[in-house]
């Protein structure tokens, strides 16, 4: 149908069938048409038509996408027309603050947009387009409806400055997003700081579905200003969470008030989980301040207040009963040692008390393993940052890690195992095969294992010993394959998985010969596994202990193999009486047999024979390979 002869009726039916329409023909040509409405002359009578006549919230909706891809084009609209257009979705959305929340939005966005593009087009000498922040107090000061417009308004604008249009020049979104960052986005904290401030000052109605929203209205748009790119560091989307956020000079004074971290505590415990959750996500950033912001006695005063904050929350846990508020929160703990030297944390006067609690936390985080298990990352983190840092501490005051880590590493060990017999008999995903996050834990695991490494080698060869008994047992038994078998197999795997982690974290600058002997208690257990194993093929046979033996290997290989280590190592005093492997010549011998068996019985397993080649492939390139 020719666009000029579009009626409202046909409008609106365009919108069904783009929005909610099943026919996929009939949305090709809705989406067709809305692209010959964009170009067409009518277009913004067309969207006022929709706006002011529309009887769906779809009609809205197209309306405000039409709206925002003609302001987004590259060769702009005039200042007038684009004034004009941001005046009447200002005093639209005033006027009808009831609208769908997806229509504010998309309305919103596009008041986001045309600020953005026109932030240095100036007219009678003045910067028109910045006008738009003064605006949005007038909707501040209005009814609670038109608050959490100016509020969406003011969150909108933030994201739209920070978000870098890969289709515009990159020097000219930092120049933008620069002048903002110096020019507004400092009140704009203040102004939200101070609506949350007034807001918990008066008593919390949390059943009012207004109020509530507004809150977290106001909890995005801090968190938006929080996560601000302050110095153009994220423009690579593909890069980690920034750890330390660059938080200008000119924001000391707000991070110094002892009250600002109070106020988001409080918000923490008094709101709902869907809102304690944000306002735990503003703590996580505040936590992430670059050191540089303070001078050292108010680096030590405000770190003061986070751990009061910490103590504060584990003393008092309910909330953390939710999984977004104890994602956040594990999160929190991490930045925490990210940010600040253990030397400086034990320095604060709760830190033994906290240091217990964070343990007793971590503790049952990890004994309760299917719960939330994405946030263990963030507390191994924690651990194993803290324990690689306590070779450079000079503080006086104890650490209490070689009281702690050990307990985190059984409590790791002790739940994994323990996961086993769970996840065979009601059929749950196995934690093993997700082997991304199997790997990333244990080498967060590698370091603090080593803390006090007598306990953990002491708990590790107890269990494996007792797990290889009972499978050998079952091996003899004439049951066949079981569920028992199944759940020992599991245990196993586990096992020599965390044999090849804690003997893949040696240090040569900690290591001492004591700590090589007991890598090879360790490490005699394995080989003897790996006997036993390949002595039963092909009829016994279980992908997951084969998997973790060659995660052991590749461990040991990186430890103990290799012109530039020790051939004198303690590691092998006891693998020679056991197993006649005298050094690492000999090691190498049982890696090319493991190696050569593999590829003779595991032909049809790709995982365990990608793994074996990559193995081998390590090997060629780390070692002379006329030596293999």
């Amino acid at each position: 149908m020719a666009l000029h002869f579009q009626s409202l009726a046909e409008l609106e039916a365009l919108c069904t069938h783009l929005y909610i329409g099943t026919d996929l023909t009939q949305r090709i040509e809705a989406e067709k048409a809305l692209l010959e409405l964009i170009d067409s002359p009518e277009c913004l009578s067309k969207c006022q038509l929709l706006l002011e006549q529309g009887t769906t919230s779809y009609a809205q909706l197209l309306a405000a996408t039409c709206l925002s891809k003609l302001v987004s084009r590259v060769s702009p609209l005039p200042v007038e027309q684009r004034i004009d257009i941001r005046n009447y979705i200002l005093n639209y959305v005033a006027s009808q603050p009831k609208l769908a929340p997806f229509v504010i939005q998309a309305l919103i966005q596009v008041i986001a947009k045309i600020t953005k593009s026109g932030w240095f087009e100036v007219q009678k000498d003045r910067f028109v387009f910045r006008e738009i922040i003064a605006d949005v107090k007038t909707f501040l000061q209005g009814a609670m409806e038109h608050c959490i417009i100016g509020v969406i308004i003011l969150s909108e604008l933030t994201q739209e400055m920070n978000l870098v249009d890969y289709s515009r020049p990159s020097a000219k979104h930092r120049k933008i997003a620069t002048s903002f960052r110096d020019t507004s986005l400092k009140d704009i904290l203040v102004l939200a700081c101070s609506l949350l401030k007034e807001i918990f000052g008066k008593p919390l109605n949390l059943q009012d579905q207004d109020q509530q929203n507004l809150v977290m209205q106001v909890l995005k748009l801090v968190l938006n200003c929080l996560n601000f790119d302050f110095i153009g560091s994220s423009a690579d989307e593909s890069a980690d969470d920034p750890c330390t956020i660059q938080i200008p000079t000119t924001w000391r004074t707000i991070f110094l008030e002892p009250e600002t971290l109070d106020l988001f505590f409080n918000l923490y415990h008094s709101l709902p989980p869907l809102l304690s959750q944000l306002a735990l996500s503003c703590l996580v950033q505040f936590a992430s301040t670059r050191r540089s912001l303070f001078s050292s006695p108010e680096r030590a005063k405000y770190l003061g207040n986070l751990i009061k904050g910490v103590k504060r929350i584990l003393e008092n846990p309910q909330g953390l009963s939710d999984p977004g508020n104890y994602h956040e929160f594990c999160r929190f703990l991490a930045r925490l040692k990210t940010n600040y030297q253990l030397g400086e944390l034990v320095m604060v006067k709760e830190y033994p008390e906290v240091i217990r609690l964070i343990a007793n936390f971590t503790i049952t985080s990890l004994q309760h393993w299917e719960f939330a298990p994405n946030s263990v990352h963030y507390l191994l983190t924690l651990w194993q940052r803290m324990v690689a840092s306590v070779p450079f501490v000079k503080s006086t005051e104890p650490h209490l890690l070689d009281t702690y880590a050990p307990e985190i590493t059984k409590a790791f060990i002790t739940s994994r195992l323990e996961s086993v017999a769970v996840v065979v008999r009601d059929n749950l995903d196995d934690p093993l095969d997700d082997t991304t996050t199997v790997f990333q834990q244990l080498e967060q695991l590698c370091t603090v294992s080593r803390c006090e490494y007598e306990k953990t080698c002491t708990l590790l060869v107890q269990l494996f010993d007792q797990n290889a008994q009972n499978y050998q047992k079952l091996l003899r038994s004439t049951s066949g394959i079981t569920v028992d078998m199944a759940v020992q197999e599991g245990r196993l795997a586990w096992l020599v998985y965390l044999v090849g982690t804690v003997v893949g974290g040696r240090l040569t600058y900690t290591s001492t010969d004591e700590h090589d002997a007991m890598d090879g208690e360790l490490s005699c257990r394995v080989f003897q596994l790996i006997s036993l194993m390949d002595t039963g093929l092909p009829q016994c046979s279980n992908e997951k202990i084969e998997l973790a033996i060659l995660w052991f290997l590749d461990q040991f290989r990186k430890t103990y193999v290799g012109d530039q280590l020790q051939r004198t190592s303690k590691v092998y005093a006891r693998m020679s009486e056991v197993l006649g492997i005298t050094d690492d010549n000999h090691v190498l011998e049982t890696f090319m047999t493991k190696i050569v068996t593999n590829l003779k019985y595991w032909g049809r397993c790709e995982p365990v024979i990608s793994r074996t080649l990559q193995f081998l492939n390590d090997l060629s390139v780390g070692y002379p390979f006329y030596y293999i």
